[in-house]
């Protein structure tokens, strides 16, 4: 077989696992617009805040240390423990489920039947007070997360290998390991959307408000929830992502490369996330080995986004979004 085809085939193996990264923050944005209508612009910012708290939990670091410092004249950094990885995750979790309980009750709760921009630029003040946040309580230096996961691709131990016809192919572990995370979190969000009281009132409200309230289910409980879990799978592409390229307030950047993702599988589909994800993250890597070299490379920074005005302009629902018809 030619070298070449194999090292494509390697390529579109390692684009299918960086798309699944893609995809894991696009579901954040899915849940939260599908049961509340609302673009939550603040999704990478909560992978980065759940990250940031993840780290501090993990290494005892006292919240908003350099202020109490400033303030009492100090030099406390750290309580002297070392929380475990496995507690750290189920406390960070917790932090994300407050966090959504005070979005809905001091932001939205206020903002009922306002128009979606007003909505959307909620979101936007909410990313930056967050980020803010997270710089005041756990400080702006990068920060190492390991919770048992491969440290990143530059890790030769990390790197499983194995030959086809002789050729060698090499795979990021760290990649390996997002995608079972991935599957295990699709598989339990559907379980639970399908199967539990709580996922089937979420569809209700999501397929219609009004209906919703007729029959008894409250929207505010309904929003924390969607929010909670918005917040959790944030906490999981926040590990994902942190463990791959440190800790750092790029990481809330990775909201942009959500959105070409969510404008390929649609704003109300969780298949449509996963699929849109692998299939920007398979795009862009073949696009750079095959038409790169032509070009001068770098296509990668942009060939996401050109695949996701293409379509919006032939099909602006997405593969997998309900096409709108208004009747006016």
């Amino acid at each position: 077989m030619p070298e070449q085809l194999l090292f494509a085939m390697e390529v579109t193996l390692n684009g299918l696992m960086a798309g699944v990264l893609y995809a894991l923050v696009a579901l954040g944005f899915v849940l939260i617009f599908k049961a509340s209508g609302i673009f939550n612009y603040a999704q990478g910012v909560m992978a980065l805040f759940a990250a940031l708290t993840l780290v501090g939990i993990m290494d005892g670091q006292i919240p908003f240390a350099h202020i109490i410092n400033a303030v009492f004249g100090t030099e406390l950094h750290h309580f002297g423990w070392h929380v475990p990885a496995l507690l750290a995750i189920i406390l960070t979790a917790g932090v994300m489920v407050v966090f959504a309980w005070l979005v809905q009750k001091f932001i939205f709760s206020h903002l009922v039947n306002q128009e979606p921009i007003i909505l959307f630029m909620a979101t936007i003040g909410l990313a930056y007070f967050l980020e803010g946040v997270g710089d005041l309580m756990w400080g702006s230096d990068i920060k190492k997360l390991d919770v048992g996961l491969p440290q990143g691709i530059n890790d030769w131990i990390d790197i499983t290998t194995f030959e086809v016809f002789g050729y060698g192919f090499f795979i990021d572990n760290l990649d390996i390991s997002a995608t079972i995370v991935a599957i295990i979190l699709v598989a339990a969000l559907i379980i639970f959307s399908q199967y539990t009281k709580q996922g089937r009132a979420l569809r209700a409200v999501a397929d219609d408000h009004q209906a919703a309230l007729s029959v008894g289910i409250s929207l505010n409980f309904i929003w924390v929830l969607v929010w909670s879990i918005a917040g959790f799978v944030a906490l999981v592409a926040g590990i994902m992502w942190g463990a791959k390229s440190g800790v750092q307030f790029s990481l809330s950047l990775i909201a942009l490369k959500a959105l070409p993702v969510l404008m390929l599988g649609g704003f109300t589909s969780i298949p449509g996330a996963i699929v849109g994800g692998l299939i920007i993250g398979v795009g862009e890597k073949l696009f750079e080995f095959l038409i790169g070299p032509m070009v001068g490379g770098a296509t990668e920074n942009w060939f996401a986004y050109v695949l996701a005005l293409l379509f919006l302009v032939f099909r602006p629902q997405g593969l997998f979004g309900e096409k709108i018809i208004e009747r006016v």
